[in-house]
């Protein structure tokens, strides 16, 4: 019988590089897939429907809303955003390991639903790198990296709310770390329960 799969919530400061590690590591693991979440702010040019976004008309994401079928949701910028339900747990019943990289105040929604999911924070090894790779971007000013470096304080205060701290010194290290998270979680004995049960009945 295959085990259902892991649920792995992703979080993390901006400038952590938790969206490279994520797509380093289904490179390396196929297996391993990313949700796709619903919106309803219009596409980008180049974006593709139930490949970047599922883009829902706003009635159609309040009757979601109204019928539980998002595991969270969020209001920004006038348009909705949420991972929808059904999607996620049915890839989870395939025995596929489903990332969902979101911030923290969706990750706390994430885990009143799911607390058997795997929760993961991604950080520099340090708050001065971070500041340094957020004004190596060179795209925004030293007011917003400051703005954004606060707002990463205020993300590190739910950190123990986390299973992990997974360091992002080095790309390839890094994902070696999260497949090795993922590796370990599998052997839990509390997701090997019908392995065990039919040991004993042999």
């Amino acid at each position: 019988m295959k085990n259902k799969g892991l649920l792995l919530v992703v979080s993390g400061p901006s400038g952590a590089g938790k969206g490279t590690v994520c797509k380093a590591l289904m490179e390396k693991y196929p297996e391993v897939c990313m949700s796709v979440s619903a919106t309803t702010r219009k596409p980008r040019p180049g974006e593709v429907d139930g490949v970047n976004y599922y883009f829902l008309e706003e009635e159609k994401f309040r009757s979601m809303i109204e019928n539980h079928e998002f595991i969270e949701w969020a209001c920004f910028c006038q348009n909705y955003y949420g991972t929808p339900r059904k999607r996620v747990e049915d890839l989870l019943a395939e025995g596929k390991d489903v990332i969902l990289e979101i911030e923290v105040q969706g990750a706390i929604q994430v885990k009143s639903k799911f607390p058997e999911a795997v929760f993961i924070f991604v950080m520099p090894p340090s708050l001065e790198e971070l500041r340094n790779r957020l004004s190596g971007r060179g795209t925004e000013s030293a007011e917003v990296v400051e703005e954004r470096l606060q707002t990463a304080l205020w993300e590190c205060t739910n950190i123990e709310k986390y299973n992990y701290i997974l360091i992002n010194d080095d790309v390839n290290d890094a994902t070696d770390r999260f497949a090795a998270i993922i590796e370990a979680e599998k052997m839990r004995i509390e997701r090997n329960g019908q392995w065990i049960q039919d040991i004993r009945k042999a």
